[in-house]
């Protein structure tokens, strides 16, 4: 039916004079057959009503389908007393009632949470007695089970002015949408793995107790958390097995808090937790304990026992700090230097610890510009003969002294050239200086005396470290008797094969081999029978107080008679006393080295030592 047809069929009396117009035509047409005529017109109008009596079927159908076939979209019909008149599958799958379990049922005994009942009972009045629409808002409503279902709701009223107003209520389920945020906002305040808060919860969640602390006068602790060595665990195990040791460690640090405490994860192997309430240091010692004892039973990774330890580092409100940024970062500073002291120690923040760390902070970033700016330089020890005084051989000693303010100490910035990854420039330098004056020296005339480096073990980590020793040598002509090397006897155990490998050919090659401070390192000696060894040095640590501690003096006995039955040379360093002296020449040691006889001194001066030394002056420098 055409749209004018439909609104002639809404207006009636239109309708009536369209069809006495069409009849009357048909009479004056047909006036030799009026009964005939009569008859047409009525099977006509009868069509007409049944087309459009079809055609209104059909719509309500095509409807009602559409209102069926929208899956998230949940449509109910009520009457004026809220009772169901229509309930669509979604509303099924988005409620649980089945339409004829839904069918006269109230609305508030259906899908209204009993704390939405009066309020929804009253706007569906207003709706009805005063036309006060209800919004279109999100609702949580009800479930059959009990639980709440997310949906967007929109209501319409038919036969609004009559006495059968209808309410339709269309509900978009939401609960899609709703998890995805709960997701995303659990992404963004936990941590996916043991469901702890994260660092920025934490803070938050920290300032809040630091806040409530000021309020009562209390204390607090913040530890930091760090497991030792957990990247082993991953390259050995897996990643599955590391990931079991932290949702067990996250189990044990739970049972160990009480309700006010905090804790979260704030990087793959780093805890930090906070302990309310905390005021003495017996209070401190507890709670500390209680983190620890956290490690005392073994965890169970990959089917086996394992012992796992982990350093901590502890700072106190208000102290060490006063926001949570402060405790945070000051207690990291401390278990940083927990970590450099060894597995499962426990250290608490001083401030001298973070001014440390600015200075160590300053100096890394200044190493490359100082190597740069030639702040760089070589000192030189003399090692001399314990029985006559001659100087036999020099040890290179690198010193900085910055363009600006005191020199560095060596003690100082090695470690920072190590952590940093600048040894190995630095280490490149120190062969090549060294070269470089042992060539200007030879060229002098001063052609007695070695001079050996010290190589360090993060050195060694690269590869062709000890190669580019050799082929610096090559480069200024000299042999084995001019440079030779000085290792820790760490840095020999932690050696791989190749590092082994090019030892083994160094000393082959008849290149002078020393193990510094000795007796410091591991207490197994059997390296000595495995590895490339030509010359032993005792640490400076046995030959101070060796003279008046027994113990002492034993060790120094004890080295001096290894090295010699093995065959070694043996060098005591940090001799400073004639009684030290005597006491290593009774020992039969075989060089000395130490404040004594000579500082280390520039090459300008080490050139007029060597050139004024003569037989019979030999002797400790004034």
């Amino acid at each position: 039916m055409a749209a004018s047809d439909s609104r002639h069929y809404r207006d009636p009396e239109r309708l009536k004079k369209k069809r006495r117009g069409f009849s009357g035509a048909r009479v004056l047409k047909a006036s030799k057959t009026p009964s005939t005529a009569g008859i047409d017109s009525h099977d006509a109008n009868r069509e007409e009503v049944e087309l459009v009596r079809r055609q209104y079927l059909e719509s309500e159908q095509r409807f009602r389908a559409l209102l069926e076939s929208l899956p998230k979209v949940a449509v109910q019909g009520y009457d004026r007393d809220r009772r169901v008149i229509y309930w669509n599958e979604s509303s099924t799958r988005l409620y649980g009632y089945t339409a004829e379990e839904a069918q006269g049922q109230l609305l508030e005994d259906l899908i209204i949470p009993a704390f939405m009942r009066d309020e929804v009972i009253q706007a569906h009045c207003a709706w009805i007695k005063e036309g006060v629409a209800i919004p279109a808002d999100e609702l949580e409503l009800k479930h059959k089970t009990g639980e709440l279902v997310s949906v967007f709701s929109q209501h319409l009223m038919l036969n609004e002015h009559t006495d059968s107003p209808l309410m339709f209520c269309v509900d978009v389920d939401l609960s899609d949408q709703k998890r995805a945020h709960r997701d995303l906002e659990f992404a963004t305040r936990f941590d996916r793995l043991t469901h702890l808060p994260n660092r920025q919860t934490f803070e938050v969640d920290l300032d809040g107790q630091l806040d409530s602390c000021r309020r009562q006068g209390n204390g607090l602790a913040t530890i930091y958390l760090d497991i030792d060595h957990f990247v082993e665990i991953n390259d050995a195990l897996g990643y599955d097995q590391g990931d079991r040791l932290l949702i067990e460690l996250t189990r044990r640090l739970r049972e160990c808090q009480q309700v006010t405490n905090l804790v979260s994860r704030v990087s793959s192997d780093e805890f930090v937790l906070a302990f309310p309430g905390v005021h003495l240091a017996p209070d401190v010692r507890r709670v500390v304990r209680h983190v620890q004892n956290v490690f005392r039973e073994p965890f169970v990774l990959d089917g086996r026992e394992s012992q796992v330890t982990a350093c901590l580092g502890v700072a106190l409100f208000p102290e060490n700090g006063e926001s949570s940024r402060e405790l945070i970062r000051n207690a990291d500073v401390a278990k940083n230097r927990a970590k450099l002291d060894g597995r499962g120690v426990v250290r608490f923040f001083q401030q001298k610890l973070h001014d440390e760390l600015v200075r160590q902070h300053y100096l890394s970033a200044q190493l490359e510009e100082a190597l740069d700016n030639g702040e760089f330089s070589l000192h030189y020890q003399p090692q001399v003969s314990a029985a006559s005084g001659r100087i036999e051989n020099l040890e290179a000693l690198l010193r900085w002294e910055p363009a600006e303010g005191p020199p560095i100490s060596p003690a100082e910035f090695i470690p920072l050239a190590e952590r940093s990854g600048v040894i190995h420039r630095m280490g490149d330098w120190v062969i090549e200086e060294a070269c470089r004056q042992q060539v200007e020296w030879r060229a002098k005339g001063f052609h007695e005396h070695r001079v050996d480096i010290n190589v360090s073990g993060r050195q060694l980590v690269r590869p062709d470290a000890l190669m580019s020793f050799e082929d610096a040598l090559q480069r200024h002509g000299l042999g084995p008797r001019d440079i030779g090397i000085e290792l820790t006897e760490n840095v020999l155990i932690e050696a791989d094969e190749t590092v082994l490998e090019d030892l083994w050919r160094l000393y082959h090659r008849g290149i002078h081999i020393a193990i510094d401070d000795f007796g410091t390192g591991y207490s197994s000696l059997s390296y000595l029978k495995h590895f490339p060894v030509t010359a032993l040095k005792i640490d400076r640590s046995f030959i101070h107080d060796a003279p008046t501690q027994p113990k002492d003096r034993a060790i120094m006995e004890g080295a001096i008679f290894i090295g010699h039955r093995l065959g070694l040379e043996v060098v005591a360093e940090g001799v400073e006393n004639a009684e030290q002296l005597s006491l290593l020449r009774e020992m039969h040691c075989d060089l000395v080295q130490g404040f004594f006889f000579y500082r280390p001194m520039p090459a300008k001066e080490i050139e007029r030592l060597l050139g004024g030394f003569m037989p019979g002056n030999e002797g400790p420098s004034s």
